[in-house]
């Protein structure tokens, strides 16, 4: 039984008590017996009231106290009037205002965050306390190539990327670096939050490859300048020299001549030799902006093919072609630029292969944009290997300079083609460029 009920049980037995006594001792007193039955109804009256004034506010409470088991901060009570009672429904409408204040600075902290949080250009993703994805920005979706319907609920070794697998290695506080697409470098962090008293994980994917990109070519150019400038000042003056000693040819003795003729013709010889070295260093730093023309894209990949069918016969390579969507795809190119970047792709994928293999040229379109591939069968590129490829001075070749991708990098940057370069499932190599 309530409270309320049992102080409504108390006063009727109380005063049908009292009635039925006085009624006893009283019944020959009827004048006392009026007066005392008037006086037991105005107590009921009374008591009645008091009830209510009592009960009222404490079923307002109690109220309050349903609202705010159902998160309703919206409802703030009446003053009833009495003094006691005032004091627990003012507590209880600060309190109540406070909460609607809070509530609503947090949902407006919330929806701020997640304007953040879509709007970053790193990616964020936030994991449950079963370490699944709960939540993935569209810059997350642009670095995995998943949408966030994909991603959400899954655990991230269950997700086909080599940047989620490496993902789920990261230990809490911990950053890396990661290659992706043999090309794409990804700044990635792992951290945590306390929510509801338990952590939970959340990575901050951040793009460092334009920025790294820009460092390493801002220090190879400084570099090749100041090698350039000193190589050429003393090869030019060494040269001039060696060809002012071989005048006095004549003077030399017969037998001692041919032997002075020859070597100093092997010193020039190779001071043009590195010359010619430099020159391919400086090429890189003076490449000038794209002049850009409407190319063909067929025409142009026919006449590489073309250029590289001997080398490649030579070598037992099929240099095999795909064209078809090409045959009316025009392109905005500085065809001078392009034909070069996609000579040294050629080349890279022969000699990936060595001899007896297989080179695929093949152009199509993936939603609005045209893609060009080259695709071989060499020996791929190892774990090692994929984290320097388009770093400059850095060859596997026994005699390479480690320019040819860098002047690769440089062409298809200037014309804001991305692109990748990466060993696939089956050990094929490709070189995507996407041209938009």
């Amino acid at each position: 039984m309530t409270l309320r009920r049992r102080f409504i049980a108390y006063l009727l037995i109380l005063h049908v008590v009292l009635a039925a006594t006085i009624v006893i001792l009283l019944w020959e007193h009827r004048i006392w017996l009026i007066a005392v039955e008037l006086f037991l109804v105005l107590s009921v009256v009374f008591a009645m009231k008091l009830f209510r004034g009592l009960f009222q506010p404490l079923e307002s409470l109690l109220a309050g106290a349903e609202w705010l088991r159902e998160r309703d901060f919206s409802t703030r009570l009446r003053r009833s009037g009495q003094m006691e009672m005032d004091t627990l429904i003012d507590v209880y409408n600060k309190m109540i205002d406070t909460l609607r204040e809070e509530r609503l600075n947090l949902q407006e902290q919330q929806y701020f965050l997640e304007r953040v949080i879509r709007a970053s250009p790193a990616g964020i993703i936030t994991l449950d306390y079963d370490h699944r994805i709960v939540q993935a920005n569209p810059a997350t979706e642009r670095m995995l190539q998943f949408s966030a319907a994909d991603l959400t609920g899954k655990l991230l070794q269950e997700i086909p990327s080599v940047l989620s697998q490496s993902l789920s290695d990261l230990k809490t506080g911990e950053s890396k670096i990661f290659t992706v697409h043999g090309i794409q470098k990804i700044k990635c962090t792992r951290s945590q939050f306390i929510d509801r008293g338990f952590p939970r994980s959340f990575f901050i994917l951040e793009e460092m490859t334009e920025e790294l990109r820009q460092s390493e070519k801002s220090a190879y150019e400084k570099l090749i300048r100041l090698m350039t400038h000193e190589v050429n000042n003393s090869i030019g003056a060494a040269n001039s020299l060696l060809h002012s000693t071989l005048l006095y040819k004549s003077q030399i003795r017969n037998e001692d001549r041919n032997d002075f003729v020859s070597a100093i013709s092997i010193a020039i010889s190779r001071a043009e030799h590195l010359n010619a070295f430099m020159k391919n260093f400086a090429d890189i730093v003076r490449l000038p902006k794209p002049t850009l023309r409407p190319v063909n894209l067929r025409q142009l990949l026919e006449q590489i093919c073309t250029l590289m069918k001997a080398e490649c016969e030579k070598r037992n390579i099929d240099l095999q072609r795909q064209l078809e969507s090409a045959s009316s795809v025009t392109l905005d190119v500085d065809r001078d630029q392009v034909e070069q970047a996609l000579v040294n792709i050629l080349k890279n994928a022969m000699e990936a292969i060595g001899r007896d293999g297989i080179i695929t040229v093949r152009t199509e379109r993936r939603n609005g944009t045209t893609v060009i591939t080259v695709e071989d069968n060499g020996v791929g590129i190892s774990p090692e290997v994929k984290n320097f490829i388009f770093t400059p001075f850095y060859s596997t070749k026994e005699n390479g300079q480690g320019i040819g991708l860098t002047l690769v990098q440089e062409i298809l940057t200037q014309h804001h083609f991305r692109y990748s370069l990466e060993t696939v499932a089956g050990g094929l190599t490709r070189f995507c460029i996407y041209a938009d």
